[in-house]
């Protein structure tokens, strides 16, 4: 299951994942009714539309269609967040609560509805899309780094829950990421540092790998090219 899925990275994943015949759920809110296509690597692709990740019950509501068409749902890959800065004073509480709304309160509802499933399998992958600022943060990010570092949190929380029930979880903090808006936002800076979304999808693939069971609870940074 890859949450965002018409997002920049979440189609970076999604491409990742069928291009290697996985059976993929792209979860989007704006997308339309539910579609199962049949790509040509022989894998399929399940687009799941109208969820609302933060409310739970929409969450479960995907998982529950999800499992209803491929019978199992071994990994979730969350790229869903948003993005506000500025000054604690400027912009208070309505900037602290959409922020958390966003980042925080997606990631723990979409965990909560797959955690059931996997827990019942013994088996799974989850990946949460943090950030460095979560870590530390800088000026004018109060609201953003903290919402961020609530999801390294939640990861952190839900590898050490689901060790013994062979269930990994683990978040990304990634550099700034080559999409055509930071770009536009940025025009003059130098892009060659910045990392790709195809990359980013090919450390997740192995994260979500049964061979991904040897990192848990890590924020692993994914800063661009060396």
């Amino acid at each position: 299951m890859v949450t965002g899925a018409a997002g920049n990275l979440g189609a970076a994943v999604v491409k990742e994942f069928a291009s290697n015949g996985t059976r993929v759920v792209a979860v989007e809110r704006n997308l339309g009714a539910d579609l199962a296509l049949e790509n040509r690597s022989g894998g399929r692709l399940l687009e799941i539309g109208g969820i609302d990740l933060t409310d739970l019950a929409s969450c479960q509501d995907a998982v529950h269609r999800t499992l209803d068409v491929f019978g199992r749902l071994d990994a979730l890959v969350n790229t869903v967040g948003g993005f506000q800065t500025g000054p604690v004073e400027e912009f208070g509480l309505n900037q602290w609560e959409q922020m958390f709304q966003m980042n925080a309160r997606t990631a723990y509802a979409i965990s909560a509805a797959v955690l059931k499933p996997m827990r019942e399998a013994a088996y799974g992958r989850i990946v949460h899309i943090a950030a460095a600022s979560g870590l530390k943060a800088g000026a004018n990010q109060a609201a953003y780094a903290a919402s961020k570092g609530a999801v390294i949190r939640l990861t952190e929380a839900i590898a050490a829950e689901n060790r013994d029930n062979r269930i990994t979880a683990n978040c990304i903090l990634p550099g700034t990421i080559d999409t055509p808006q930071n770009r536009a936002a940025m025009p003059n800076a130098k892009t060659g540092g910045w990392v790709q979304p195809a990359d980013i999808a090919k450390l997740i693939g192995f994260l979500i790998s049964p061979a991904g069971g040897i990192v848990t609870g890590a924020a692993i940074p994914a800063t661009g090219p060396v």
